[in-house]
């Protein structure tokens, strides 16, 4: 989306605002308003608006006076503790929509009161006690250290009018917080309010750059965050590394849901990997399975000359094997589908070569005499 203080004059091909954006940076989670084209769901009077605020933060504001509002508008909002700037981020029918999904009914009579439009004051206001949040937050995480209170001050947040701030904090354990409150209240002289966030949730607010390149998920399009086990790593045949599977959270990562269901269900079509494959004189263990290719990776032992073997079978194949032990059908070999030879050859010339090859000094040439003409 464009926002309305963008110097782009409105045209929706990028923000091109190059820090000069008030708005500081495009939304977070945008909700594309798919019923924009139909007359019908644009009320000519918004009753209720949704908007945003720093880093993500959403809430519904109460359009009361009947303004001409439309998305990208920043708004002067009356709260219990004072006055707020937001912007707004969505209009029309879908606010309905995202009342319903968030379950917000029950304090529709509580949403923030829309002042008017901001003007250029409110703007430079604003600016001025954005300015001041660092310098909050890196004073509050001192005397949080000097306490020896466990917790991390992550974000600040202060209002508009800059009577009111807000600190986002993580913990492990329960905070014993009063006495820093009214140190916090005593050095600031603001209304000081805490509120703790999970490590997911504080990643999603101040957002960064995954190990895919791209921008986290919970900081741009995510809204709810599903449990993640170590059972969906497992079963897309993931190494359990806690280090590559861990998100800038500490967390697993969330993308490993999202093709979890596909992994479930043609593992489903999948022969049991416990059970081992058994011949007259080999027995194979299972080591591996590509879901992909279909294939299923096995050791086979032979117990007459104690050698070993990487053979891999199609999962038909191995159905197919499983059945004819069933019915105690004898299995000559089970060699049927070894290995490219080239393959085992090279691994066991690794296997068998000197481990010192590598500690031979080679003789440095001299590249300082010159080549002959």
């Amino acid at each position: 989306m464009n926002c309305f203080t963008c110097k782009n004059n409105g045209i929706p091909k990028g923000c091109k605002g190059n820090g000069s954006c008030f708005t500081n940076g495009c939304n977070q989670r945008s909700v594309y308003n798919w019923l924009s084209d139909f007359d019908a769901f644009q009320p000519a009077q918004q009753t209720v608006v949704e908007l945003s605020f720093k880093n993500g933060r959403k809430d519904f504001g109460s359009n009361s006076n009947k303004l001409p509002l439309q998305v990208g508008d920043l708004v002067l909002i009356s709260t219990s503790h004072g006055k707020d700037m937001g912007t707004v981020t969505l209009t029309g029918e879908l606010v309905q929509f995202q009342i319903r999904r968030k379950k917000a009914e029950k304090i529709f009579n509580r949403f923030s009161e829309i002042i008017r439009k901001a003007n250029k004051e409110d703007i430079i206001t604003w600016k001025e006690a954005r300015e001041k949040e660092d310098d909050y937050m890196l004073k509050a995480r001192r005397m949080a250290s000097d306490l020896g209170l466990k917790m991390k001050i992550s974000d600040a947040e202060i209002q508009a009018d800059g009577k009111k701030i807000t600190f986002y904090y993580t913990a492990d354990n329960r905070v014993d917080f009063r006495n820093l409150l009214k140190k916090w209240i005593e050095d600031f002289s603001l209304k000081v309010e805490m509120k703790q966030v999970g490590h997911r949730q504080e990643s999603a607010r101040l957002g960064g750059i995954g190990s895919c390149g791209r921008e986290l998920c919970c900081s741009t399009w995510m809204t709810d965050f599903r449990s993640v086990t170590t059972k969906a790593a497992r079963y897309q045949q993931l190494a359990l590394n806690p280090q590559k599977l861990a998100g800038q959270c500490g967390k697993l990562k969330c993308c490993l849901n999202f093709e979890l269901d596909q992994y479930v269900e043609v593992m489903n079509s999948f022969p049991s990997a416990k059970r081992k494959l058994i011949s007259k004189v080999e027995k194979g263990i299972h080591v591996k399975t590509d879901v992909f290719r279909k294939t299923m990776w096995y050791v086979i032992k032979n117990q007459d000359t104690k050698t070993s073997n990487m053979v891999n079978f199609h999962v038909d194949e191995v159905i197919a094997l499983h059945e004819k032990m069933d019915k105690g059908e004898p299995i000559n070999t089970l060699k049927n589908m070894e290995v490219d030879s080239a393959f085992s050859e090279h691994s066991n010339s690794i296997l068998t070569d000197d481990i010192n090859r590598f500690n031979k000094r080679f003789k440095k040439r001299n590249r300082s005499k010159k080549r002959k003409k």
